[in-house]
């Protein structure tokens, strides 16, 4: 299939009887997410953690989309980082048939400069842009996309789209400085005003960058406030959606904020039993299932380990669930033998206590170990009181430098 359609002759329009080609983006948002998973194909191709078997499944289906967009550069890329060489005769079918359609978009593009207006000029640039986007460096793609925005009377809409497009490329290229630079190009363009299938679609896209630099608590946020209007589908599929958005709510929001908006969203459920990984770890947090908790996190983590937006995190949230489920545990005891809770997390009592000192001297678990007589004592952090013991202290500090002030004055 390819990237974009330019219609032929027979479908042109005609003015002052000369025929013009009719230039028509690729808008099914279906076939970028196609082209998306390219870059997923790659990581996971790359990755250490990947299997054999895996890798040549990865390598079958990357190829079937490589040819389907003509997608040269990220072809060429992936050979070089894994040590193949590329195939001389589909480069040289995929090149010439890149060839003929830019020198295509070319001449249509010049057509609608001479007997057309701007929008006919701005709609082949973007298709050209598309189809540089998909089949040539990312230093390419920006500066095509960068040349149709700058066209006269380009639109907030048509700035936006333009945003998301050069996001999306650098997600593709895994560019996080591209992707942060855009999004908050995007985010000034959507308060200045848009359409609420833009803003939703921006959700997910903000959502999904936060994610990629571990800020989990804005992540979810986004997340659950588009589960009801997820559309962003030329990112990835509804189901890999969930799957991030169970993820990155497990460790950053509350217990009683997951059950309602997670655990018994319809919207989730009708599709978490597809993922049993994150289900059975939703679901035994929540039910205090420790044991199958740790279980569950195992399967999870391998999965993230072949996520290209979570792997470089995938050690930090295994810390960060478990913290997670050692403060829930506790909130329910002062004291508790050491022997007890390690049972109950279905772990040793030598791993617990390793992780725990670990823990604790680091300042993310409020309790104490007692060795000698092998319990945990629980400290229930205080806010009101925290916050009552800063007061008096910022108090005490003030009346000082008064203090101090009024003795200078005075002399």
């Amino acid at each position: 299939m390819s990237s974009m359609e330019v219609d032929g002759e027979k479908k042109g329009e005609k003015k002052d009887g000369v025929v013009l080609k009719k230039i028509k983006i690729d808008d099914n948002p279906e076939n970028e997410g196609a082209f998306m998973k390219l870059s997923a194909h790659r990581f996971r191709l790359t990755s250490p953690k990947s299997s054999k078997e895996s890798k040549a499944k990865d390598w079958e289906e990357f190829m079937v989309g490589v040819q389907r967009f003509n997608a040269v550069a990220v072809y060429e890329a992936v050979c070089k980082e894994i040590g193949n060489a590329p195939d001389a005769a589909i480069l040289k079918k995929m090149n010439a048939e890149i060839a003929a359609k830019i020198a295509e978009m070319d001449a249509a593009i010049a057509e609608a400069k001479d007997l057309e207006g701007d929008s006919e000029v701005r709609e082949g640039m973007m298709a050209k842009a598309q189809i540089l986007a998909r089949t040539d460096s990312k230093e390419v793609a920006v500066k095509a996309y960068a040349e149709a925005e700058a066209l006269p009377k380009t639109t907030s809409g048509q700035r936006l789209d333009i945003e998301l497009n050069l996001i999306r490329i650098g997600m593709f290229w895994s560019d996080i400085p591209l992707v942060d630079k855009h999004v908050k190009a995007a985010q000034i363009l959507v308060d200045k005003g848009g359409d609420w299938e833009r803003r939703n679609r921006l959700k997910v896209y903000e959502a999904t960058y936060l994610l990629s630099i571990r800020s989990f608590k804005k992540a979810a946020d986004l997340f659950l406030a588009s589960i009801s209007t997820f559309t962003a589908v030329e990112l990835y599929d509804y189901k890999q959606f969930v799957f991030y958005m169970v993820i990155s709510a497990t460790v950053a929001l509350d217990r009683k904020v997951v059950r309602e908006s997670v655990i018994h969203a319809p919207e989730i459920l009708a599709v978490v039993d597809d993922a049993p990984a994150i289900k059975d770890m939703m679901n035994s947090l929540f039910h205090c299932n420790y044991a199958d908790l740790f279980k569950a996190l195992v399967d999870v983590v391998a999965q993230l380990h072949l996520d290209q937006y979570m792997a470089p995190h995938a050690k930090f949230f295994l810390r960060q669930a478990r913290v997670v489920a050692y403060t829930q545990y506790l909130e329910s005891y002062h004291t508790v033998s050491m022997a007890s809770m390690a049972g109950t997390f279905g772990i040793s009592v030598t791993f617990l206590d390793s992780e725990l000192a670990d823990l604790v001297a680091c300042g993310r678990l409020s309790c104490k170990v007692d060795k000698v007589k092998g319990v945990v004592c629980s400290n229930r952090p205080d806010s009101k009181n925290a916050l009552y013991q800063t007061t008096i202290k910022q108090g005490d500090a003030l009346l000082n430098r008064i203090q101090k002030l009024s003795r200078v004055i005075t002399i």
